[in-house]
């Protein structure tokens, strides 16, 4: 396969990683579940994919289980974990807390830490923040972002930091939800090199069945998923996280990368959706 590499920070990852949002959830009693899961993300490595996303929300922390798992047998260092802290373990103390359980369930560091969601009271993200960054000092996180942060906290936030910068902010972007786009956020991002990582590029899979997307990816000889995964990895600092559940799914959703839409091809899947 051949990859599309982007920058988060100063680690190349694939302009297409895996999402596990909704794996590690409610599971069958023989945990086949669990199994497919960490297969389907052990496929995905192999496919070339080293960016895989997480957090201590999904599942309880047992998605970053699974994930832990999944890692086993590969380099460590040419892979890239994303997790997450919750808002409820916003602060100095308890961020650190959550950081390092993260860690544990993973087995391992970790290479970006955001906070998942923003919160009403600066002080707790500021505060928040800072304890992540001595946890780069104590290397158990490499990087620090955020996610679901508009333009103005974004930059407040920026100018919070003491030692290190914010290296990536992941949020919703998908070609039915263009806000990054109409909001400035994704030009202010792209003029700073900042990585934007877009979760829900498929709209639940509803994108890959979108007819006009699928007559656009006919002569790339690609699908609709395709295109809609393409529009966004397009620009240079998007990476795309669509759920990483099935085998298949992966597969087709690495083979979004590697080529790219014409402009006037991502000027019409504008008007798909």
């Amino acid at each position: 396969m051949r990859r599309d590499v982007k920058k988060i920070g100063g680690d190349k990852v694939t302009a297409v990683g895996m999402g596990t949002w909704g794996i590690g959830g409610k599971e069958s009693p023989d945990h086949s579940r669990d199994r497919e899961s960490v297969e389907a993300l052990k496929y995905g490595i192999e496919l070339g994919i080293n960016l895989i996303d997480t957090a201590e929300f999904y599942g309880k922390g047992h998605s970053e289980e699974l994930v832990g798992k999944a890692i086993q047998g590969f380099e460590r260092e040419e892979l890239f974990i994303v997790s997450k802290v919750w808002p409820t373990h916003f602060g100095y103390e308890s961020a650190k807390k959550a950081a390092r359980a993260s860690a544990r369930r993973l087995g391992t560091y970790i290479d970006l830490y955001l906070l998942h969601w923003p919160v009403d009271n600066f002080e707790r993200i500021e505060e928040t923040l800072h304890a992540l960054e001595e946890l780069v000092d104590e290397g158990l996180i490499r990087y620090i972002g955020v996610s679901n942060f508009d333009l103005e906290l974004f930059k407040r936030s920026q100018e919070a930091m003491r030692k290190y910068g914010i290296v990536a902010n992941q949020v919703k972007y998908s070609l039915r939800d263009r806000w990054p786009e109409t909001s400035g956020l994704l030009d202010y991002m792209k003029r700073e090199g900042i990585a934007l990582m877009a979760y829900t590029p498929l709209e639940k899979g509803s994108l890959a069945r979108n007819p006009c997307l699928a007559e656009i990816g006919k002569p790339y000889g690609k699908t609709a998923a395709q295109v809609a995964l393409n529009y966004l990895i397009w620009e240079e600092n998007v990476v795309a996280i669509p759920k990483a559940g099935r085998k298949e799914h992966i597969e087709e959703n690495a083979g979004a990368m590697g080529w790219r839409l014409s402009k006037e091809d991502r000027e019409k899947a504008r008007g798909c959706v």
